[in-house]
């Protein structure tokens, strides 16, 4: 997998934790920004996105909100 992987996050988020233990219990690398540390982060999200959601995932050119509900295509990705 040569596609890096970016999670826009909060920490009290339950989805962006269980997609942060996902990858790396299967040793993806993957880059976090913290939209609650970072104001910026949150206005990417929204630039990416339209709404202020998290997480908010980048895997090369496709953008998923939410990872519980996009698990299967993101893991498919992530082969």
């Amino acid at each position: 997998m040569t596609e890096a992987v970016i999670i826009y996050s909060i920490p009290t988020c339950g989805d962006c934790n269980h997609a942060k233990r996902y990858f790396k219990e299967n040793e993806i690398s993957y880059t976090e920004y913290d939209c609650e540390t970072d104001t910026k982060y949150a206005k990417e999200v929204m630039d990416l996105t339209g709404k202020q959601i998290v997480p908010t995932i980048l895997i090369g050119d496709k953008v998923f909100v939410g990872f519980a509900e996009n698990l299967l295509e993101i893991s498919e990705l992530l082969k």
